[in-house]
């Protein structure tokens, strides 16, 4: 099994790099979060142990770019956080388990077994449309290796019209699928988040644009 490992402490990197190593598994270390996204969208591993806290990117923004990005491989972070919020927050970025520091290395083999017996259990979701992704996990929106987490009812916009791509929805029915049939919202809303994912667009230098047909309604177009 081929593993890679982020960890910028290089006492602790070359720890773990032995044990894992005697347990016969080929291990790629680095040594911050930069290297690691470089490493794992260029190679394919059986797994990822990410610390969190490294420089250049952190170990969750590492995560959000690969799950954004369709990765599936499974991933173990390590953190000295232990509250409970992070640890929802972790989950819910497509991390498949989290071991607090410090550990014991017992522990930590353990945890990589099971990850690896796991592998196959993350499946992302990732919608597209021309060079954009939007992550239905992680609610990103991602083009050109630059990405934003869309708030609740942006990403709903936004999902609705990369699943009906090319095909003309009437403001009414915007309004109705994303705030619902009882919501006070005004027409005029719809127009307001259409314009704040058209900025969305324009900043991810995407090559998709929300088009709009008078008396029709809206879509999502490639536009080159």
């Amino acid at each position: 099994m081929k593993l890679l490992y982020a960890e910028d402490e290089i006492s602790m990197s070359e720890a773990v790099v032995d044990i894992l190593t005697y347990h016969k598994y080929i291990v790629d270390a680095v040594y911050d979060g930069a290297e690691a996204l470089a490493y794992a969208q260029a190679e394919t591993y059986d797994g990822i142990i990410l610390d969190i806290m490294m420089p250049k990117l952190d170990g969750l923004e590492v995560l959000r770019r690969l799950r954004a990005g369709g990765c599936r491989t499974p991933v173990l972070l390590l953190t000295a956080k232990a509250e409970v919020e992070d640890q929802i927050q972790r989950l819910d970025l497509g991390a498949d388990d989290y071991l607090p520091k410090p550990f014991p290395m017992e522990l930590l083999l353990a945890r990589v077994r099971a990850m690896l017996r796991r592998r196959e259990v993350f499946t992302p979701t990732v919608l597209t449309c021309g060079n954009i992704s939007l992550n239905q996990q992680s609610y990103e929106l991602s083009a050109n290796g630059q990405s934003f987490v869309l708030p609740k009812l942006e990403y709903q916009l936004m999902e609705l019209l990369v699943l009906n791509k090319g095909i003309y929805l009437s403001t009414e029915d915007l309004l109705v699928k994303v705030w619902g049939y009882d919501t006070e919202a005004e027409l005029g809303t719809v127009w307001v988040y259409i314009s704040y994912l058209r900025k969305r667009l324009a900043a991810l230098n995407a090559n998709v644009a929300i088009i709009a047909k008078r008396n029709v309604g809206y879509t999502l177009e490639v536009t080159e």
